[in-house]
């Protein structure tokens, strides 16, 4: 039976054993790739929008709210340093199981941003923590880094 003729009963369909190599890649786009390059510089970049003067961290490529095009002018670095917005302590992984040692996870907003980008924060406890905290982005090293947002290790008291 070829790929042109369609199954009639599902006992006709073949089973495969073993497994299939497959590789795939998904991309971040233009502006997210370019954003993911700063991170692995040391740097991090996002874009303004000049007709609603919305600043977006990651870049974008087109404005979310008026839909200009974010080209060339648009992107600007935008620095290390910024707020904690809000923030939790986690208790259980992503499974459910209770971690040995419970984590924070934080919404900061960097520099000139409109938004907030959620990530990991060390050195925040209970007794520190505030919403308005001033926190700066600590990178891996740059040996370490591969332009992933991970590349950003966490967000700690500035």
């Amino acid at each position: 039976m070829g790929t042109l003729h369609s199954l009639e009963h599902p006992v006709q369909a073949g089973v495969w054993h073993g497994s299939i190599p497959l590789e795939h890649r998904y991309t971040a786009g233009v502006a997210g790739e370019r954003f993911l390059h700063g991170l692995k510089e040391g740097k991090i970049y996002g874009t303004r929008c000049a007709h609603c003067d919305y600043t977006y961290v990651p870049a974008r490529m087109y404005c979310e709210r008026c839909l200009a095009h974010l080209g060339e002018q648009a992107w600007l670095e935008i620095g290390l340093e910024g707020e904690l917005r809000s923030f939790t302590e986690v208790h259980l992984d992503p499974s459910g199981q209770r971690l040995a040692k419970p984590r924070w996870v934080g919404l900061v907003r960097l520099g000139g941003a409109s938004g907030v980008l959620m990530h990991n924060l060390e050195g925040v406890t209970p007794e520190n923590a505030r919403v308005g905290l001033a926190v700066k982005a600590v990178f891996r090293p740059a040996k370490e880094r591969s332009g992933s947002i991970n590349d950003i290790r966490h967000f700690a008291p500035a």
